[in-house]
């Protein structure tokens, strides 16, 4: 199988692997991880900063690859029935008839995170479901966030689950890896960041209020919230604008809310 060099450029730093506010290397398993789902799948191949190893499809998957990539695949296919895409994948796994094994993204501290792209920079304290971060991972696309900043030891690892949840997402949005939430919203808030906690006992989100001001929205972990550090760390408290029939929404779908309300007028 024929697999993708990375691209290197000359006098680039190589990420760091300390902790702290800079983010740092994830741990390699040696024999890397499987990727499904067409979506995952397509947005792996397409992505030159993934370096892939082996592609194994059914004969429908990969008709359904190939048109979803629009073009010819990058790598050759290795043929194999469904019962050995659900050993690779776990039976489970809603796989399309498509797996890819790949080594994991390079990790990116907060500056070059920074870097990146211009956007809104989304903070997840200790949110651990892999399928919430997935989800989220796919609003931070579809409203041209920048990064999205997790703490190390309180959230997911890159999955074939997280990747089939963020359909593509995971490929185009960053995850920075940190040590300590709170000294990286500070590391934020020195560049120029308005750090704004999503949670009760603020004001309402109003996108149109920051101007041309570049926001860090950071939200808590399911029923816990925000953690107080982190909420005495933002330079504001804020919540979505909702009906008192419900006190509160999953933290996917207030990401998607919030991300929108700071997008209006900007996409």
């Amino acid at each position: 199988m024929r697999t993708r060099s990375r691209p290197t450029s000359p006098g680039q730093p190589s990420p760091s692997r300390e902790g702290g506010a800079r983010g740092r290397r994830p741990a390699r398993g040696g024999g890397g991880l499987w990727l499904y789902g067409l979506h995952a799948v397509a947005a792996a191949l397409a992505n030159p900063r993934r370096v892939y190893r082996q592609l194994v499809v059914t004969d429908e998957g990969e008709r359904a690859l190939q048109a979803e990539f629009g073009q010819a695949l990058p790598v050759r296919a290795e043929r194999a029935d469904r019962q050995k895409l659900d050993m690779l994948c776990g039976r489970d796994a809603v796989h399309q008839g498509v797996a890819l094994q790949t080594e994991l993204l390079d990790a990116m501290t907060v500056e070059e995170g920074l870097d990146h792209r211009p956007g809104p920079v989304l903070v997840l304290d200790q949110v651990t479901d892999p399928r919430n971060v997935g989800a989220i991972l796919r609003s931070a696309a579809a409203f041209g966030v920048s990064f999205v900043l997790v703490q190390d030891r309180h959230a997911p690892e890159e999955t074939g689950t997280l990747a089939k949840a963020a359909s593509g997402a995971l490929e185009i949005v960053p995850m920075v890896r940190v040590v300590n939430i709170a000294r990286a919203l500070s590391t934020l808030q020195t560049a120029g960041l308005w750090v704004v906690g999503l949670d009760a006992g603020g004001g309402i989100l109003d996108g149109a209020g920051f101007g041309e001001r570049r926001v860090a929205l950071v939200l808590g972990a399911e029923g816990e919230g925000l953690r107080r550090l982190t909420r005495e760390t933002c330079d504001e408290i804020a919540g979505v604008r909702m009906s008192d029939q419900m006190e509160s929404l999953n933290v996917s779908n207030a990401a998607a809310v919030a991300l929108y309300e700071l997008s209006r007028g900007r996409l």
